[in-house]
């Protein structure tokens, strides 16, 4: 494709190094250059692709990676690349890809050998910039926490030694010495199972401190089987997940190892000596912190803390799914703490109970400024006038610690501090079972609410017993579905007639937009309904779109953008929310659209967008009560 020569000319006199080039060089060069045209998302040069072209963005923008995938720079109008492959006269290092649709102006290898050959400031500009971005991003790489992007497979040095439950402590012990490791698998599968790596269905583990602590400190014989020692409430890890989510799943549950699981099967075994090679000084180590605060003013103390973890965060580049989840482990610790402190104050409970996450925490994605939903489920031999006082101060207590530490009191009230929010079990089954059945404004409201939930202290399996009745009782009333899509659809994207942003115009936040309640809310709330479909059993909102899109209920592609417009707009949000923490400005989730890049702008519609369109399609699907 040819180029009017002028407006070549004009873009080239704005940007250096070609505008110190003398007139007539530049014209002859914007006389000679061609232009292409590239998709988003389209691949412009390949990692070991020959190259003959010097590239200058004209308009767009391109994504530049290393050779790992990993993100190195990203380029706008004026900026140029492929440089580095016609200097060292090698393959390409650095791929490029097209973030948006992008026009170049293709300079040819002879043009740009002659001009680095010919005029010296030319080369050293060019020369500067290739090395200032290199430093830049090995720097950011020096700097970056591997916590959020090493994978927990890089941290399997051997297969995980296993050994059958009939196995005595004394052999375990012998196999533990030979192989240096500290701990061991324990399976019921058969020897020659356990050696195939067949049906090898882990129940167990036993480590080093078991040995000390159950057999040695009790004095039994070492000659009992592994079985009788073992642990059997086993938390796992997945292959493909982060260290990061390693490290959350040992601060969460207070465990050192961690059984590696690829498809099921174990594939290794993980402990916090092997995170700790990975930690740097801005992990999320405040969790600890919380669990060794001895009062609620120590507890208090921290916000400046977990403040700064989410600002440096957002810093490192870490998606909306990891920031989400790690504030969702500090609120969760905080919850139990909390928990424990009021234990130690009120004395042992009367009847036993399950301390409830609701709505973002539960789902993991919890951000800095967030309210708190709670509630408390109690034993069914729970009888008010005995009991309620206890539990009553307990939640009063929980909950006037967590606006302590910056989760602001409910303004609808649902805490476990709401009498109607602190029943038995049977009472909570009741509710559900009514909220389904006859799918009342209120009930709806609460729906939205309650059917994200996790027990995060004490009787924690009540709270999965409850998410088992929502997914087998919802997923089979198709008027409940139907009523819930309608209500999901009250809150709409801020887009107006034209495309252009709708603004508040309530309260003190107006001329911007609430990027909860218009973006990140309307589609956690039409994901839960399809997930309620699919008989999903996660609580993540990208997760659950994982089941989604595997159910295949959404027309092709849908699902994807669906996801993409979720983690644009949640990272909209959160970057809005540190560069508030920055300023030493209250965090809020409203932006003001004048304040965003044209880049921004831009993809912010598009989400919202694609979020309109779920939100037809949900409409259509679930119209009149109908669900297939």
């Amino acid at each position: 494709m040819q180029a009017d020569q002028s407006e070549v000319l004009d873009f080239f006199r704005r940007y250096l190094p070609l505008s110190n080039l003398p007139e007539e060089v530049l014209a002859s060069v914007a006389n000679n250059i061609e232009i292409a045209y590239y998709r988003a998302q389209s691949e412009i040069l390949a990692l070991g692709q020959d190259n003959h072209q010097w590239y200058v963005i004209r308009s767009g923008a391109v994504e530049v990676f290393r050779r790992d995938g990993k993100l190195y720079n990203r380029l706008g109008a004026g900026d140029f690349f492929g440089e580095q492959s016609l200097m060292l006269n090698r393959p390409v290092r650095f791929p490029v890809t097209a973030l948006e649709d992008t026009l170049v102006y293709l300079v040819s290898e002879a043009t740009f050998n002659y001009l680095f050959d010919n005029f010296e400031h030319f080369a050293d500009f060019v020369e500067v910039e290739d090395q200032t971005r290199l430093r830049q991003s090995m720097s950011k790489q020096d700097d970056e926490d591997v916590l959020l992007t090493a994978k927990v497979s890089t941290l399997i040095t051997a297969l995980p030694v296993i050994v059958s439950s009939a196995t005595t402590v004394h052999q375990a012990a012998i196999r533990m010495t030979e192989e240096n490791v500290s701990s061991v698998l324990i399976t019921d599968s058969d020897h020659a199972k356990v050696h195939t790596g067949q049906d090898n269905q882990v129940i167990g583990i036993v480590t080093d401190l078991d040995i000390r602590e159950r057999l040695v400190a009790k004095g039994l014989s070492s000659d009992i089987s592994v079985a009788d020692i073992m642990t059997t409430e086993l938390i796992c890890v997945q292959s493909h997940q982060f260290v990061f989510d390693a490290m959350m799943l040992m601060l969460k549950h207070n465990v050192q190892h961690l059984p590696v699981l690829k498809k099921q099967q174990p594939i290794g075994l993980i402990s916090h000596l092997d995170i700790l090679r990975y930690e740097s000084q801005n992990s999320l180590f405040v969790v600890k912190s919380i669990f060794n605060a001895q009062s609620v003013d120590e507890l208090a103390a921290l916000t400046p803390e977990v403040q700064g973890c989410f600002a440096r965060m957002v810093h490192q580049d870490a998606n909306s799914q990891m920031i989400g989840s790690a504030m969702a482990v500090v609120g969760r610790s905080f919850k139990q703490r909390l928990c424990e402190l009021a234990e130690a104050q009120l004395g042992v409970p009367p009847v036993p109970y399950c301390f409830l996450a609701l709505g973002s925490m539960a789902r993991g994605e919890q951000l800095i400024v967030t309210d708190q939903d709670n509630a408390l489920i109690l034993d069914n031999s729970f009888v008010p006038a005995l009991h309620d006082a206890y539990f009553s101060a307990l939640a009063a207590f929980v909950s006037d610690g967590l606006a302590r530490c910056g989760y602001s009191y409910c303004t609808g009230n649902i805490m476990a501090s709401n009498t109607r929010w602190r029943q038995p079990l049977s009472v909570w089954q009741q509710y559900f079972s009514e909220w389904i059945e006859r799918p009342s404004a209120e009930a709806l409201l609460h729906s939205a609410i309650f059917f994200d939930l996790e027990g995060v202290w004490g009787q924690t399996p009540w709270a999965e017993e409850l998410n088992q009745l929502i997914r087998q009782k919802a997923a089979k009333n198709a008027r409940f579905l139907a009523c819930m899509a309608r209500n999901a659809l009250l809150r709409t994207p801020p887009l107006g007639f034209f495309k252009d942003f709708v603004m508040e115009t309530d309260g003190r936040q107006t001329n911007s937009i609430n990027m909860k309640r218009r973006g990140t809310a309307p589609i956690a709330d039409l994901v839960r309904i399809h997930a309620l479909v699919v008989g999903s059993s996660a609580r993540n909102t990208f997760e659950r779109l994982e089941d989604i899109i595997e159910a295949g209920i959404l027309p092709p592609g849908r699902g994807l953008d669906l996801r993409d417009a979720l983690e644009f707009i949640a990272m909209v949000r959160i970057r809005h929310q540190a560069f508030d923490i920055e300023l030493k400005r209250e965090p809020d989730n409203n932006i003001e659209p004048e304040h965003l890049s044209d880049f921004e702008r831009k993809n912010l519609k598009e989400a919202f967008q694609i979020l309109s369109s779920a939100q037809r399609y949900l409409k259509f699907r679930y119209q009149s009560g109908r669900v297939s």
